[in-house]
């Protein structure tokens, strides 16, 4: 590459990263802003759960009406970014970042990285279009706005910038949007916490050194994690077919998830499982007491929340699962239960995401340098245990786990139940395609 032409490439990075960080930094902070009112008014106001089936009734009335793109979310950013299309309709970051905000005002169980990749992505998308940007511009565009969003919600600028290439296609990096997405990351990053956002700061593990036998704990741990993952991945798309198919209408399936969720909390007569339970995740740092339950429980509820259609993400929720499971399991196999709240809780989401190098970035960026390599080492292997299946079934897959280039990207939702059948993307079995006969099978 001519000196002139690297020129061009950087400034061209640098000023797009630094557009869509500017609007993702702002977009960020006012979520987070309005995220915490909604939580603190519900932990206030217990009884506003009981509403949680009225509201998942309006929300859904207006998915039916505004939202059919909408609805898809995470899914429809991936689609966009891989094969391009039309453009991402600007109205998704309202609808996901106020729709996000009504699920925790009203106690459903969700997380907000799926509002941060949504609303970026929309900016990003409305940018593009602006300046009729080429495809490939395009494309990076919308990688820097999901690492700006991602970046921004969690202050981990280096991991945001990572997931942002890695959750689109399994098997391969795009680089050519490296840059980009690296700037918009840290100014999204920067813009909202010059506007006085502040995140949650997890504890600081301490070191350990990592000997064999801590490797073979560390094994037997990734096992544990990887199946909540698996579990947690299949429970969400068989409620998100189930449901889809029994009820058509977003409005009457989402009221009937509501009064799930409202039944579940009375019945174990407690809130904690309810919103992003940050509370339940600074807990399993100094205690693993009740962390088998508590992991069982937020797994059940978030499933219900996200599978029937409530908007919000999965990563703070899988952040829960993965703290609380890994200070049990920690605890049982002897190893630090500080160190293994912060290592289950990237490796769940890692493994659910298929975003091993993100999280073990991440988890450098919340809990410091001490949690390597254990962390890398464990993510990759839950990772590889999860198997073809993602929470995102739009993301596609240029190599297997196993190593296997696939003749042409697929779709994680086209790979096949254990009949062999390929799974539509509604869940519907159909005929395998051509090459099926090659692909491992997930479900």
């Amino acid at each position: 590459m001519s000196r002139r032409r690297a020129l061009v490439t950087f400034a061209q990075g640098a000023s797009i990263g630094t557009l869509v960080g500017l609007a993702c930094g702002a977009a960020s902070a006012l979520f987070l802003v309005l995220l915490e009112r909604a939580t603190s008014t519900r932990e206030a106001h217990g009884a506003l759960v009981y509403a949680l089936p009225v509201a998942g009734l309006a929300m859904g009335l207006v998915l039916d009406r505004y939202g059919a793109k909408v609805a898809a979310g995470t899914n429809l950013v991936i689609d966009t970014i891989h094969d391009g299309g039309p453009r991402i309709p600007l109205r998704m970051a309202p609808i996901a970042l106020l729709g996000t905000v009504a699920t925790h005002l009203f106690g459903g169980s969700a997380g907000r990285e799926g509002t941060a990749v949504q609303v970026g992505a929309s900016i990003a998308d409305e940018i593009a279009h602006r300046l009729r940007v080429a495809p490939p511009l395009r494309a990076h565009l919308l990688a820097a706005g999901v690492a700006g969003g991602f970046g921004a919600v969690f202050g981990t600028p280096v991991a945001g910038a990572v997931f942002g290439l890695e959750f689109v296609v399994l098997g391969r990096l795009q680089y050519g949007a490296l840059f980009p997405a690296l700037v918009a990351s840290f100014v999204g990053d920067l813009v909202t916490r010059a506007l006085g956002v502040d995140h949650l700061a997890y504890p600081t593990v301490a070191a350990l050194p990592f000997t064999l036998p801590t490797a073979a704990r560390w094994c037997a741990f990734a096992v544990g994690i990887a199946l909540a993952a698996r579990l947690f991945v299949d429970l969400t798309h068989a409620v998100r077919r189930g449901s889809t198919r029994w009820l058509p209408r977003a409005s009457l399936r989402l009221a009937a998830g509501g009064l799930l969720v409202v039944a579940m909390t009375l019945a174990l007569g407690t809130s904690d499982y309810l919103g992003l339970g940050l509370p339940g995740i600074l807990h399993a740092f100094t205690s693993a007491d009740g962390g088998w339950t508590a992991a069982a429980w937020k797994l059940l509820f978030t499933v219900v929340t996200v599978g029937v259609g409530f908007i919000g993400g999965e990563v703070t929720p899988l952040f829960f699962v993965g703290a609380t499971l890994g200070s049990a399991l920690a605890s049982a196999l002897g190893l630090p239960i500080a160190l293994g709240a912060a290592v289950g809780l990237a490796a769940a989401f890692g493994g659910a995401a298929n975003t091993p190098l993100a999280v073990s970035i991440l988890a450098v960026e919340l809990f410091g340098g001490a949690v390597l390599p254990h962390v890398a080492f464990v993510s990759v292997l839950v990772y590889l245990l999860t198997g073809h299946r993602s929470v995102y079934g739009a993301q596609r897959v240029v190599h297997t786990k196993g190593g296997v280039r696939l003749p042409a990207p697929r779709a994680m939702h086209d790979f096949g139940d254990r009949r062999g059948h390929a799974r539509a993307p509604d869940g519907i079995n159909r005929p395998p395609a051509p090459g099926d006969d090659d692909a491992p099978s997930s479900r």
